[in-house]
């Protein structure tokens, strides 16, 4: 089952947000069907809303979700990594602050709620603010109003809150209305590795320029019986890195670095000048074996990239027309 949720424009983006095919809640499982149903009907309303699950279980698609299938889809999504702010500055960037009220950062300051305006702010792992500032918000919440930091001023909350955390059970909602979302590992929902890593597949080749070719059947196997620690993030991951090491072909267990019990384990130098050797060839070939070219899109000065061809005994001229 799948259903679209809207692009993420980069932290702290005012602008509206649109649709990408990588944006997508994609599953066959009953579970993602549940959080689907969660979403839509959370987007119905204007209750905040907790998206609790462990670190890669894809928390911010499904914030993404209630925003996009709402009234607010065409206004700002917001999100604000709660952890990456200093707590001494935290309610300064949520909620503004008046001139002078931090010495070492004197002017005034507009903050995300009042950014936001009618769209939607994402407080990524909530549980990292202050305790007394989301004491803060849950006054707003049911007040309708906050006040920056030294204002006596209330200034009307008209952002819709979704909140996320990797920790369940106890809410910062707890005492209000809210809906709550609750996303399991991966590996308990195996029903969606093979449309997920379909989905990514599609998604990574498309912006390399290729043509999704699939998986082998060893490659869908491993997959399937991976444990994915890292969940939905890790298997993206895994897939975008394994359609350049592919150069166009089928993804193989070997470029989507799985492998079984039984299979010999390179030596790391040995994986390295493996991964080289297909790295290159798969440059080479798109660019025509133009080392420039291929230079370029390897992010590296050209003569590093000669070195690196030169340790892999690759003769560029064997890719020209």
């Amino acid at each position: 089952m799948e259903q679209t949720a809207p692009s993420l424009e980069a932290i702290g983006s005012e602008r509206p947000v649109g649709r990408r095919r990588e944006d997508r809640i994609v599953g066959a499982s009953r579970a993602t069907q549940r959080v689907i149903e969660q979403a839509g009907a959370a987007a119905r309303t204007d209750l905040p809303v907790l998206v609790s699950g462990p670190s890669g279980s894809g928390k911010e698609f499904v914030a993404r979700a209630v925003h996009a299938w709402g009234p607010r889809s065409s206004r700002p999504f917001l999100i604000v990594a709660c952890g990456s702010i200093p707590e001494s500055l935290q309610a300064r960037e949520l909620l503004g602050c008046a001139a002078g009220q931090h010495p070492v950062i004197p002017e005034p300051h507009v903050g995300l709620f009042e950014r936001a305006a009618d769209g939607t702010v994402l407080l990524d792992e909530i549980e990292l603010l202050r305790a007394d500032l989301r004491a803060s918000l849950l006054a707003a919440l049911s007040q309708g109003t906050y006040r920056a930091e030294g204002s006596l001023q209330a200034v009307p909350l008209r952002a819709r809150l979704v909140a996320t955390t990797e920790r369940g059970g106890l809410s910062p909602f707890a005492d209000i209305p809210h809906h709550t979302i609750s996303l399991v590992p991966l590996v308990e929902r195996r029903e969606d590795i093979l449309p997920l890593a379909a989905h990514f597949l599609a998604a990574s080749a498309a912006e390399a320029g290729t043509k999704p070719v699939g998986f082998t059947t060893e490659a869908r196997d491993l997959l399937l019986n991976e444990i994915w620690p890292g969940n939905v993030r890790e298997l993206r991951a895994r897939i975008h890195q394994a359609v350049r090491l592919a150069a166009g072909g089928a993804v193989t267990a070997e470029a989507l670095l799985l492998a079984t019990e039984d299979q010999e384990i390179p030596s790391f130098k040995d994986a390295k000048r493996a991964f080289e050797t297909r790295y290159v060839i798969g440059l080479l070939r798109r660019c025509g074996g133009n080392i420039s070219r291929a230079a370029r899109l390897a992010r590296k000065d050209r003569k590093d990239f000669y070195d690196v061809i030169r340790r892999t005994g690759i003769d560029p001229a064997n890719f020209r027309s």
